[in-house]
């Protein structure tokens, strides 16, 4: 078992104060946004095994049946499969959607095959994989997650009383769903600028007033409202109105696959992903955004959203069940006195403390205690028990 040392990355969004509360440091004063765990070669964990810090990939890549099991090779190839991140987010993320496999490895051959260099602004595909994701709330957190039914999405639209919106209304209540959301949605990402500004900042100022009101898309309405404040005039704020708002409790999570459009509006999380940066934007970012492959891979499809709450397994943990190979998240709750729980050593895991304190005990008597904010990998087939008081994350492989 392993200590972490792991990297933050700064971007604009992120918070000044959630990431330093959490490890127990002072703020820079610039935004912290996420804090990775893991073998990305972005931003890697590193660890100490007697020789000075090594980035976890490369431990990974000197004995991978070693570090990560056979099973987990097989099914995966030579790398760690999953990604663990802590995300704090101030203001809006981008509004975007991942491919599905198939998706992502042929989008990554046809840039590959263009000789696109991939740090190009305009290179969608970073990679051959697809990236599945699961947030779970740390603090209250908000978000939008999927369509909504086209005609719930029309009346929300019609209620804001604003003439350009009208034919996307007419267009929602005209079609089958997935024509009608395909259609308004590259009306909304086509439309011309300076046209598209002006109906924003009108819907925007329509979405503030009826905030103020009763009704069922009060909450709704603030989020686009605050939306339109970050990117005025951006097309995503009206391509936001077609998602389900969402609102997590603590321990409440969202799970994202392949072709669902989403942003993160604010909170705390533990997020857990594919090992993958395919991303493709619709909109809320200064950043690239490629129509037509975005097209392409969105399920156009109304879909709740989905809130997971965790489920007891017998070993005591809580578990979010999701259909993801590369990993699975659960939480242990740790209460002092328990008894030292033994973790199954069939994947490589890691493991975060988010409060409290967690003390994981290896066969030969060794211990590693962690604080709140810090985590520990530990490789597969490597035996170890988990006790403490506090809460701990564990992310493993998915079966």
């Amino acid at each position: 078992m392993d200590r972490l040392a792991n990297t933050v990355r700064p971007y604009a969004w992120g918070s000044t104060t959630a990431i330093p509360d959490l490890l127990g440091t002072p703020p820079t004063g610039e935004p912290q946004a996420e804090l990775w765990m893991g073998a990305h070669p972005g931003a890697p964990s590193r660890v100490d095994r007697g020789t000075g810090p090594a980035p976890l990939g490369e431990v990974v890549a000197a004995d991978p049946e070693g570090e990560l099991g056979e099973e987990t090779v097989r099914r995966h190839g030579p790398r760690l499969p999953f990604l663990l991140k802590v995300l704090a987010a101030a203001e809006p993320l981008s509004l975007q959607v991942h491919p599905d496999l198939d998706q992502a490895r042929a989008g990554f051959a046809l840039e590959e095959a263009r000789h696109v260099p991939h740090d190009a602004p305009h290179r969608t595909y970073k990679d051959a994989s697809h990236k599945p994701e699961l947030i779970c709330a740390l603090t209250p957190f908000e978000g939008l997650c999927g369509f909504r039914a086209p005609d719930a999405t029309a009346d929300l639209l019609a209620a804001l009383a604003v003439d350009s919106l009208k034919p996307y209304v007419d267009l929602l209540h005209a079609h089958p769903e997935s024509a009608a959301l395909r259609e308004v949605l590259t009306a909304v990402l086509s439309a011309e600028p300076a046209s598209m500004a002006d109906t924003v900042t009108e819907a925007a100022a329509a979405a503030g007033r009826l905030a103020g009101e009763e009704g069922p898309h009060r909450a709704a309405y603030a989020a686009y409202a605050s939306l339109a404040r970050h990117y005025p005039g951006d097309p995503g704020v009206i391509a936001a109105m077609l998602l389900n708002h969402v609102r997590l409790a603590p321990g409440e999570a969202l799970y994202l696959g392949a072709g669902v459009p989403h942003a993160y509006l604010e909170g705390l999380g533990v997020e857990i992903m594919a090992n993958s940066d395919n991303v493709l934007r619709c909109g809320l970012t200064p950043k690239h955004v490629d129509v037509p492959e975005l097209l392409r891979v969105v399920r156009f499809e109304a879909t709740p959203p989905g809130v997971l709450r965790p489920e007891a397994d017998d070993d005591g943990a809580e578990v979010y069940e999701t259909p993801a190979a590369e990993f699975r998240l659960s939480r242990h709750v740790l209460a002092a006195g328990g008894a030292a729980r033994p973790l199954d050593a069939r994947t490589p895991q890691i493991l975060l403390c988010t409060s409290g304190t967690a003390v994981l005990r290896g066969e030969d008597g060794a211990e590693l205690s962690l604080a709140r904010g810090e985590s520990a990998f530990v490789r597969a087939g490597e035996r170890v028990t988990l006790g403490g008081e506090g809460t701990v994350f564990r992310a493993t492989v998915g079966s």
